[in-house]
């Protein structure tokens, strides 16, 4: 009896073994409706990233003002913390009525698509992309500064762990990047719980802070001279201390990067429960209240402290508060190490929100046609496996090209945020326009306030910062929604080619013959495979086709065919003598198909192999082959054949005949 030729199945491939061990088991389409988070796993999923920029947002204000005015900047933070504030509940209004009337995920996206069109849509989109992406930087850089920050001030074996950054941050966003493709429900539990004990740590820094106000009448100072701070600047005498409008302005922009990730919840409504919309909006509104507090608190902290930063970004400012606050002894240390330890979490899983939105927005967008279609596909465990990855390259680039720096990281940050909020609130503000519903003078007011202020942020940023790197935002701006549109054109022109209806019975061959090309490049079970299939398909005529590029192998194959008593097939030998294979694969296709009477058939066995060393060992030639021989009448078909298989069958036999 013939033995049966067995193929191995896909999932008993050594990758997909791998992948299985490294991602768990797949899930299945329909369990994708389970893969929903509550509300308080939520908001510690999707909020990380907003709340966990309480930890450099006051610290980015004193950069700007300290080498300006000194010890003057502590007086102007407050007042700059209560403008943020203010915008931050202008847009707090504003994306609750985005989460109230779009319940599906995409936030100022198909807020722009639907009110303005797709064209205009990509300028939101653009946004986003850039914000997730330099989210995931500035996150994992501002944690890695606060494990920096804690081995200097609690001493020890790891004051040289600054050298290490970048390494580190890097590891953190290959981690992030691991729990998010085996899935959105493991991301959840893993990612939710710093965000809560972050909250613990602001939390008890503030009530310590009134507690020691309240008994000693103040709180310690830090040393505004000590080394590596940022150098005091003078007051001067004018308004403001001394400081320009233009250095206001800049402190302003910089502490905006605080209100960071705030559009995280309207891009992943559709990550809540039933219903998603009302989850949603209370979850927000949970988040923008948190958010208010803790910036204002450690924006309170240091005003009283007087932290300052430093030139290199360690200490932080969070990080001499806690120092400062907690004091020495073994409550002391414990104090700033619990911290310290809850801003770096807080920091790292800050940068898993992109890992969210990116893949889902990148979905939207290539729904729409105007990214790479790829990036639609839900992976191995249901997540959006290409998203995840493209984001993943694109902020290690980042990171390594900045060194880590949160501060040169920042620059490239708030344009993309804000523009995505002036997108969102002109959006609402047409939609609301265009509606007869009650409360429409206060949704309209509240959007045209929050698109105001946040178009005024969007130029602050742009000119303030415009020589520290904002440059590269500016520019890529255009850039990227320019490429957007030219992916959308050029899938409509596919389209509208493709789609195009023939004339009535235009599926019927028009050919009298029909003629087959095995093509052969040794004599063997795959190649035996091919001329089984050739006389399957009953043709006109069959012929094995040898493309001759080495003479010695061509000889030896003609001695080998004509021995064979296997074959019914006469060989043919086509001399080959450029080594251009794909060409003279391409000319014999045309000669035989010339005169448009005859269809040809090629038929290219491929031998497969499962293993790495198969990969390497062979190369493979179909592809490029069925690529090259693009013509009206010729049809390319591949014959896969499994040579592990084969080499198992041989070795079983081997056995039982020793046996």
């Amino acid at each position: 009896m013939a033995a049966t030729e067995s193929v191995s199945p896909p999932h008993d491939r050594p990758l997909y073994r791998v992948k299985r061990l490294l991602l768990g088991p797949p899930l299945i389409t329909e369990e994708l409706r389970t893969e929903k988070l509550s509300n308080p796993m939520a908001l510690g999923v999707l909020a990380s990233d907003c709340m966990s920029s309480t930890a450099y947002g006051p610290e980015e204000i004193l950069r700007a003002l300290v080498p300006v005015i000194g010890a003057a900047a502590f007086s102007l933070l407050l007042p700059i913390t209560g403008v943020v504030i203010l915008v931050l509940l202008l847009l707090t209004l504003c994306y609750r009525d985005v989460v109230t009337v779009y319940t599906r995920a995409g936030g100022s996206y198909v807020v722009a698509r639907e009110n303005f069109g797709p064209n205009v849509a990509q300028i939101a989109a653009v946004a986003l992309l850039i914000d997730y992406i330099v989210t995931v930087a500035v996150q994992t850089a501002a944690g890695t500064d606060a494990l920096v920050s804690l081995a200097h001030l609690a001493g020890g074996g790891f004051t040289r762990l600054d050298r290490f950054k970048t390494p580190l941050s890097v590891l953190v966003v290959l981690v992030l990047m691991y729990g998010n493709l085996r899935g959105l429900r493991e991301a959840g539990r893993t990612f939710a719980l710093p965000a809560y004990l972050f909250m613990v740590a602001v939390g008890a820094m503030l009530v310590t802070g009134a507690v020691r106000l309240a008994v000693d009448g103040r709180l310690p100072h830090a040393d505004l001279h000590a080394s590596g701070a940022v150098p005091l600047g003078s007051p001067g005498s004018g308004v403001l201390y001394g400081a320009s409008l233009f250095i206001v302005l800049r402190a302003f922009a910089n502490g905006g990067s605080s209100l960071t990730g705030l559009e995280a919840i309207s891009n992943g409504v559709s990550a809540f429960r039933e219903p998603q919309g009302v989850n949603a909006r209370r979850t927000l509104v949970a988040m923008s209240c948190t958010l208010g507090v803790m910036v204002l608190g450690v924006s309170l902290l240091a005003r009283a402290t007087h932290a300052i930063p430093y030139a290199d970004g360690n200490p932080t400012v969070i990080a001499q508060e806690a120092h400062l606050l907690f004091g020495s002894g073994w409550f002391g240390t414990a104090g700033l190490v619990y911290v310290q330890l809850a801003t770096a979490l807080i920091l790292y899983t800050g940068a898993n929100t992109p890992f969210t939105g990116f893949p889902f927005l990148a979905s939207f967008v290539a729904e729409d046609s105007f990214l790479p279609r790829q990036l639609t596909r839900r992976g191995h465990r249901l997540a959006f496996s290409n998203g995840i990855v493209v984001l993943t390259a694109l902020a290690l680039a980042l990171l390594l090209v900045t060194g880590g720096s949160v501060d040169r990281l920042v620059a490239l940050y708030a344009i993309g945020v804000f523009t995505g909020f002036t997108m969102a609130a002109a959006g609402l503000t047409a939609y609301h326009f265009r509606r007869r519903e009650p409360g429409r003078r206060f949704k309209l007011v509240v959007n045209v306030a929050a698109g105001i202020a946040s178009a005024l942020v969007v130029l602050i940023f742009a000119v303030t910062k415009f020589a520290e790197g904002a440059w590269l935002v500016v520019i890529l701006f255009p850039l990227g929604v320019g490429a957007l549109i030219r992916i959308n054109r050029q899938y409509r022109a596919e389209a509208a080619a493709m789609d195009e209806l023939p004339a009535p019975g235009a599926d019927r061959a028009p050919w009298r013959r029909h003629v087959v090309h095995v093509l052969v490049d040794s004599l063997d079970l795959a190649t035996f495979k091919a001329l089984r299939y050739a006389h399957g398909l009953a043709p006109d005529d069959i012929r094995a086709v040898h493309f001759m590029i080495d003479e010695r192998h061509a000889r030896a194959l003609m001695e080998r065919w004509t021995d064979s008593m296997g074959t019914t097939v006469p060989l043919e030998v086509v001399a080959c003598p450029d080594r251009r294979l794909h060409r003279a694969v391409r000319t014999l296709a045309r000669e035989t198909t010339r005169g448009g009477g005859t269809a040809l058939t090629l038929l290219v066995p491929r031998r497969t192999y499962g293993s790495v060393l198969g990969h390497i060992l062979h190369r493979d030639t179909g592809d490029a082959i069925g690529k090259a021989v693009d013509l009206p009448d010729v049809a390319v078909t591949i014959l896969p054949f499994d040579v592990d298989a084969a080499v198992r069958r041989l070795e079983a036999r081997r056995r039982a005949r020793s046996a």
